[in-house]
């Protein structure tokens, strides 16, 4: 049997308690958040360049148009 296909049956006797089933939890949370982070900081730099983009549009409509 392989390291890898060990160590993983070891961690799914540790995962079977309500304590591993906890920390598993916690752990996909943290990575949820993380993830999430990441997602709207790219968002947040659209809505930014949209707006500006949009005000841009706006003034040049109004002292043009």
């Amino acid at each position: 049997m392989s390291l890898t296909l060990q160590t993983a049956l070891q961690f799914g006797g540790l995962l079977g308690s309500q304590l591993g089933q906890l920390l598993l939890a916690i752990v996909a949370v943290g990575v949820v958040i993380l993830v999430g982070r990441v997602v709207l900081k790219v968002a947040w730099r659209l809505v930014t360049i949209a707006a500006v983009v949009v005000g841009l549009v706006l003034l040049a409509s109004l002292f043009l148009g």
